[in-house]
């Protein structure tokens, strides 16, 4: 394997960071996950623009090399990938001092990249069934704390809630954790964003405070183009419980229908059908 590290291609066993570096020590890092369609970065630049509004809101808006596209793209043809997982990672870097930032930035820009089964109307998602998920005690971290549309490392609410999911076997019982806000609305996984339908309407949690993630603007966009009803809002566990569908979002998994939430069985539908095509379609013109 071949990862790119500050500008170079280097074989996996040597694509290492300094012990120093403010990525390891404090979290103090952005990152973006994107899948790669033949060779094409999909949604590349609601990616990239996220991760720039992640660099700046981080306090170091020159952090994103502008040549990042180029860099991922070297990485996918080194490793002879063209249906792949990329992961681009910017820390702040080496700093003198402790934990308050320095304004000059010598980022450490990292890129790793795995191969995934190709997607779409020809292919196979990641998944190999559909999901079983459980809510958590873990809550949602509160927007006013750490803003929620900010894609750091630092990803310890979701470890919290996913050691929920473990049993005193070392066995996990579910393959998503649903996190509540301090209020008990339903806000997002560890790593998906939610969707579900009641009524023939497709509904999720609105922006506030989950990551809007890109997956699901894209759902969004390919539901109101299918002329199917959008609502945004606030819900209860309960609505989700009792839905007609319900699935999760991500980079990695596309639509991902969930089969039980919380022992309760739900399962995939119409609507979930008609998206997931329409995701699949979407895909296809990377082909």
């Amino acid at each position: 394997m071949q990862y790119h590290v500050n500008g170079e291609l280097v074989p996996d066993d040597d694509a290492t960071v300094t012990v120093d570096d403010r990525g390891f020590l404090y979290g103090d890092a952005a990152f973006e996950t994107v899948r790669a369609y033949d060779g094409t970065l999909f949604e590349w630049e609601a990616h990239l623009e996220r991760l720039q509004h992640t660099c700046s809101a981080l306090g170091m808006p020159d952090a994103v090399p502008t040549n990042l596209e180029d860099r991922v793209s070297q990485t996918l043809e080194a490793n002879g990938f063209a249906d792949a997982y990329v992961r681009v990672s910017i820390t702040r870097g080496v700093q003198p001092g402790k934990l308050t930032p320095q304004p000059d930035v010598e980022p450490t820009v990292v890129i790793i990249v795995s191969e995934l089964p190709r997607s779409g109307i020809e292919g196979n998602p990641v998944w190999d069934t559909p999901a079983v998920v459980e809510t958590v005690e873990t809550r949602k971290i509160d927007g006013k704390a750490v803003p929620s549309d900010l894609k750091t490392h630092n990803y310890l609410n979701g470890i919290l809630a996913r050691l929920e999911l473990r049993t005193a076997e070392g066995t996990v019982r579910a393959d998503e954790a649903l996190l509540l806000d301090n209020e008990g609305f339903v806000t997002e996984g560890t790593t998906s964003n939610v969707f579900f339908v009641d009524g023939g309407t497709l509904h999720t949690p609105h922006e506030e405070p989950i990551l809007p993630g890109v997956t699901r603007r894209v759902v969004l966009d390919l539901a109101r183009e299918a002329g199917i009803t959008v609502e945004t809002g606030r819900y209860r566990p309960e609505r989700l419980r009792n839905a007609e569908e319900l699935f999760l979002t991500n980079t990695t998994g596309e639509l991902w229908p969930v089969d039980r939430l919380d022992e309760r069985e739900v399962g995939s539908g119409a609507v979930t059908e008609r998206l997931t095509k329409a995701f699949d379609e979407r895909i296809e013109e990377f082909y």
